[in-house]
């Protein structure tokens, strides 16, 4: 059976409003109902005040659209604006428990080369409330789009799983996730007692994404509140069990979503991907400065299509420059991870579903990939080493 906006509206109608005048839908305040594979999604603006308080209402309305026959399930958020029309500052993140030690198991790696010292936190950090099972979490993250993030993101997670660690992927880009055709893998996800996700898994990882829930070719056309909310259900209402390190694929840019992750999600660290040139360097530097104010530990930065080698002839090209992405590391006193040369082999076998580090694991592409997610996992334990020194130690006498 369909299901129809008209019928959800009537069910909403059902829903009084703030301090039972009416009902939300006479009152305005339900957003356009976007329905995609017999999921609805909506969002019900509040006062800005209110939020927290009228949780309760956004659960009412989540509970009698997801008993409508023939949904499959409902993903309601509350948006809280001004009287002027402005988005709210984003609410502070609730205080939870530390972050989990490291695992007692890791791979050997490689002697680390010389890197900058840990930086220690420069205030208190709220403290943000973990995800159960996940030891740790890293996002991925570019200033813009274009700069082959998604590509890097995965390969990364791949080579940390070569690496013998256990690692999943939360491809946080709800506009347009990228991790079901990098990762080829399709269908739809399987739920524990119709609540919770189980992720999808290939190539050893255990992956989620809002590929996995609508068509590769519906648009999003979502306003910043309900992505937060998607994203909070793709990280806290999935089973992933225990993991190492789950890497997050970040939406590019800077925006509320970016920063709204950063600031709700215990991330352990960030790494920053970017081209050669001026230009992408301009907004790598926004990136940084980003997890930098939200005190993030930055891992490091990655060059990509840092240059080009002939076939033919077997001469280089730089492009797009070269060196700029170590020049910006060596400025910021921030780790440099690596270069990712623009190779058509890379681009072919990520358009097939099957990235480099899996398909040409012996390649000197795969070998980049993996050295480069060797020194973010020793870069992360260096950060974890650095935080825990920081914490001071009671003596009784």
């Amino acid at each position: 059976m369909s299901v129809t906006k008209e019928a959800v509206i009537e069910r909403l109608k059902t829903i009084k409003g703030p301090d039972f005048e009416g009902d939300i839908v006479s009152l305005g305040l339900v957003s356009d109902i976007f329905i995609a594979d017999s999921k609805v999604f909506f969002s019900i603006t509040v006062p800005a005040a209110r939020a927290q308080e009228l949780e309760a209402l956004r659960a009412a309305a989540e509970r009698v659209v997801t008993a409508i026959p023939g949904v499959a399930g409902a993903m309601v958020a509350l948006t809280a604006e001004k009287k002027g029309g402005g988005m709210e500052a984003p609410v502070p993140p609730r205080p939870a428990a530390p972050r989990p030690a490291p695992p007692a198991a890791r791979p050997a790696t490689p002697p680390a080369s010389p890197r900058p010292a840990p930086h220690a936190p420069s205030g208190q950090q709220p403290a943000k409330r973990g995800v159960p099972g996940i030891e740790a979490i890293i996002a991925v993250a570019s200033g813009k789009g274009g700069v082959g993030k998604s590509t890097t993101a995965a390969n990364i997670a791949l080579g940390l799983a070569a690496n013998g660690l256990k690692v999943g992927v939360l491809d946080a880009d709800i506009y347009g996730p990228s991790m079901p055709r990098l990762l080829n893998i399709h269908g739809r996800p399987e739920t524990v007692d119709g609540k919770v996700l189980k992720p999808m898994q290939n190539y050893g990882l255990k992956v989620m994404s809002m590929g996995f829930l609508v068509d590769e070719e519906t648009p999003m056309i979502w306003r910043g509140p309900m992505v937060m909310s998607a994203l909070t259900q793709m990280l806290r209402e999935v089973e992933w069990g225990l993991l190492d390190v789950l890497v997050v694929d970040m939406p590019p840019g800077t925006g509320d979503a970016q920063l709204t992750m950063a600031q709700s999600v215990p991330l352990a660290g960030a790494v920053i991907v970017s081209t050669p040139q001026d230009l992408a360097l301009i907004d790598a530097r926004k990136g940084l400065n980003m997890f930098r104010k939200v005190e993030v530990p930055l891992l490091g930065i990655v060059e990509n299509m840092s240059y080009f080698v002939a076939p033919d002839t077997g001469k280089r090209y730089d492009i797009f420059g070269h060196g700029g992405a170590r020049r910006e590391a060596e400025r910021l006193g921030v780790s440099f991870l690596g270069e990712v040369p623009l190779e058509m082999g890379i681009r072919e076998s990520s358009d097939a579903g099957a990235p480099v580090v899996v398909s040409k694991p012996d390649g000197a592409e795969a070998k980049i990939y993996r050295d480069i997610a060797t020194k973010v996992w020793e870069r992360l334990n260096e950060e974890r080493g650095a935080a825990e020194a920081a914490v001071p130690s009671i003596v009784f006498e």
